[in-house]
């Protein structure tokens, strides 16, 4: 028999979209599986919505917290979980039928302590029902990486993210749940997750298969005008890279170049506010100039950037008003 699998689910005010991620799930070809669903204080139906599936699914759980945040929510979920492995789906998100099954059996397979797929963006229903119903035919090929690879070869390229991957809840449990996610941060939290995960690892798999599907929500955190919390994704890539410098020393210098483009990222929401808003969060923009110079003294993280991107920083490092300003020249 297969082992239990737990899909952990948080939620916030997503009455719209958590009865199709679940039914995505319940979908799975694997089994068994226990739904963990943390409803994060919504102030939507979001309740009501978890109440229905609670009598429609015997193997979901809900409870409802405080607005904590995400991570205080996935936290709670490893908590509760009872399956020897776990995984994580944001509730606007959807996963193919066969995903966790192809997990697992790569994890399987390579004795591997975590199993991470691809994922693939979409915006409609229909571009969700091709993903859905695509049948991949062929060998599932994969490539088997030991820590200090996948932290150089994945991590450092853009494969930060904590769903579309299956764990070993005994690799977790070999930490303090302090050192889960880390509670407070909105953005990076899932990075410095797995980060924080790597010592711990032997050998993590990447299978070549397009399980995760990834909501383009326009109310996303991403797509969201500056807020005080934007600050985390610079915040995060500064505790990261001392991560680096312990697993990797010699990509430093390449999460000094992320770290550079997390400010300017920053920046550029910004400078997006209009003028009032913008003076009022005046701090951050200077925050974000005094971290930029200091850090674009490596010359070969700046090395490392884009022809555009080093042309941004030397913009912003010599005249950062006038940076924030051109946003808004027409």
């Amino acid at each position: 028999m297969q082992p239990l699998i737990s899909v952990i689910v948080p939620v916030y005010n997503g009455e719209r979209y958590l009865k199709n991620c679940i039914e995505s799930i319940e979908a799975q070809s694997y089994e068994p599986l226990e739904i963990i669903v943390i409803n994060d204080g919504s102030t939507d139906r979001t309740a009501e919505v978890c109440e229905k599936l609670v009598q429609s699914y015997g193997n979901l759980s809900f409870i409802t917290t405080e607005d904590l945040g995400v991570s205080a929510s996935r936290n709670h979920g490893i908590a509760l979980a009872k399956g020897e492995l776990l995984t994580f789906v944001d509730a606007d998100d959807r996963i193919h039928p066969q995903m966790l099954q192809r997990l697992y059996g790569a994890m399987e397979q390579t004795g591997s302590d975590i199993a991470g797929c691809r994922f693939t963006i979409w915006n409609t229903e229909r571009e969700w029902e091709i993903v859905a119903n695509s049948v991949p035919v062929g060998d599932q090929t994969y490539k088997l990486y030991e820590k200090q690879e996948y932290l150089r070869d994945q991590i450092l390229c853009g494969n930060s993210r904590c769903w579309s991957k299956l764990y070993r809840k005994a690799l977790l449990q070999q930490m303090h749940t302090e050192e889960w996610f880390r509670e407070g941060m909105t953005i990076g939290e899932d990075m410095l997750f797995l980060m924080d995960l790597l010592p711990k690892t032997e050998t993590i798999v990447e299978i070549d298969f397009h399980g995760y599907g990834y909501y383009q929500n326009p109310q996303g955190a991403m797509n969201r005008t500056f807020r005080p919390e934007y600050m985390d994704q610079i915040r995060c890539w500064e505790i990261a890279r001392e991560q680096v410098r312990r697993l990797l020393p010699e990509c430093e210098s390449k999460a000094t170049s992320i770290l550079l483009i997390s400010i300017m990222l920053t920046a550029g929401k910004l400078a997006g506010l209009p003028g009032a808003e913008r003076k009022q969060y005046e701090i951050y923009t200077k925050e974000c100039h005094e971290k930029l110079l200091k850090e674009r003294q490596n010359e070969q993280a700046m090395e490392l950037l884009s022809k555009g991107y080093r042309i941004k920083v030397r913009f912003f490092a010599l005249a950062p008003k006038l940076y924030l300003w051109c946003y808004h020249w027409k």
